[in-house]
C-alpha cells in the first residue's frame, strides 16, 4: 500500500520506533488525491529533475519517482533520510541528501529544476528567500505546501491586509498562483491550520535593479504600513526627495505602503535613485 495510506504510515512510523516531530514541523500527508493534485499542478514530466523538499516517509517521493527523470530529495531528519531509498533501492533515479533545506548548495546542478514540498511551516519564508535568491536561474517551477493564511498573504493584492513587503518579494521574482486549499483533515498529525498549494513560476528580470536597495525600501516602507510613505521612508531619504519621488509617479502625497503595487513601488525606486 501507498505511504500515504493511514495504516501504512502508521505501521512504518512504528517500525522505526519513530513518531512526528513538532520541532521539525512534521505534519504528513494521509490523502492520496491531495498528492496526485500536487503532483499535477506541478506538471511533473518525465523529463524532469525534481527537487523535493522535507519528503519525510516519502508520501510526495514514492509518486513522483515512477514520473520524474531524477528525484532530488532535501530531508534533515536522518531517519527518515536513510529510510527513502527503499523507493528506489538502486540508486537509478533518486538522490538523497540529509542536510536542512537552509544548508544545500545547489551551485553544482546543470539541469534546471523543479521543486516541490511540504514546506516546514516555522521556516517558510527562509526558504523562499534562499530560492528566489539564490538559485531561481535553476528553477522553472516552485510548487508548495504552505498555511493557508501565509498563502493568501503571497497572492493579496494591494490594499489588503494580507499585503505585505513578502508580497512585493514574491511577485517581483515570480508569477505567484493560489492552486488549492488543503484540509488539515489531510494530515497526521492534524495541524491547527489548513494549508494551501501555491505555485510559484521565476519571471525574467529586465532592467538593471539592486534588488538589495529595493528591497530595503519595501520591508522598511512595511515596518510602519500604517503610516505615509514620507514617513516611514525617511530613515533612508530625506523627506523633499521622497515627496518628488511620489510626485513624479503621480501619487498622493500622503500614500501609504499598502497601496502601491509592485511596478508602483519600482517606479518609486527608481525615482529615489536618480
Amino acid at each position: 500500500m501507498p505511504i500515504y495510506q493511514p495504516t501504512e504510515l502508521h505501521a512504518f512510523l512504528y517500525s522505526l520506533n519513530t513518531f512526528p516531530k513538532k520541532g521539525l514541523s512534521q505534519n504528513f500527508l494521509i490523502d492520496g488525491n491531495i498528492v496526485k493534485k500536487i503532483i499535477d499542478e506541478a506538471k511533473i514530466s518525465p523529463f524532469d529533475t525534481v527537487l523535493e523538499i522535507g519528503p519525510g516517509p516519502g508520501a510526495l517521493t514514492e509518486m513522483v519517482l515512477p514520473i520524474a527523470n531524477q528525484v532530488i530529495a532535501v530531508e534533515k531528519d536522518n531517519l527518515f533520510a536513510q529510510h527513502l531509498s527503499r523507493f528506489d533501492p538502486a540508486g537509478l533515479k533518486l538522490k538523497v541528501m540529509c542536510q536542512d533545506i537552509l544548508d544545500v548548495d545547489l551551485s553544482w546542478l546543470k539541469q534546471k529544476i523543479k521543486v516541490i514540498g511540504n514546506l516546514p511551516y516555522h521556516i517558510t519564508t527562509p526558504i523562499l528567500i534562499k530560492f528566489l535568491s539564490e538559485y531561481r536561474d535553476k528553477v522553472t517551477s516552485m510548487t508548495f505546501m504552505v498555511q493557508d493564511e501565509v498563502a493568501k498573504r503571497m497572492i493579496a493584492p494591494p490594499k489588503t491586509a494580507d499585503y505585505s513587503s513578502l508580497t512585493i518579494f514574491l511577485n517581483f521574482y515570480c508569477d505567484v498562483s493560489y492552486a488549492f486549499k488543503v484540509n488539515k483533515n489531510c494530515f497526521f498529525p492534524t495541524p491547527s491550520v489548513d494549508s494551501a498549494i501555491i505555485t510559484l513560476i521565476p519571471k525574467t528580470i529586465t532592467g538593471t535593479i539592486d534588488t538589495d536597495k529595493f528591497f530595503e525600501i519595501t520591508r522598511t516602507a512595511f515596518q510602519m504600513r500604517r503610516k505615509t510613505l514620507k514617513k516611514s521612508l525617511k530613515s533612508l531619504y530625506p523627506e523633499e526627495k521622497i515627496l518628488k519621488g511620489l510626485h513624479d509617479n503621480g501619487l498622493n502625497p500622503l500614500v501609504r505602503p499598502e497601496e502601491l503595487s509592485v511596478e508602483q513601488f519600482i517606479q518609486l525606486y527608481q525615482s529615489l535613485q536618480a
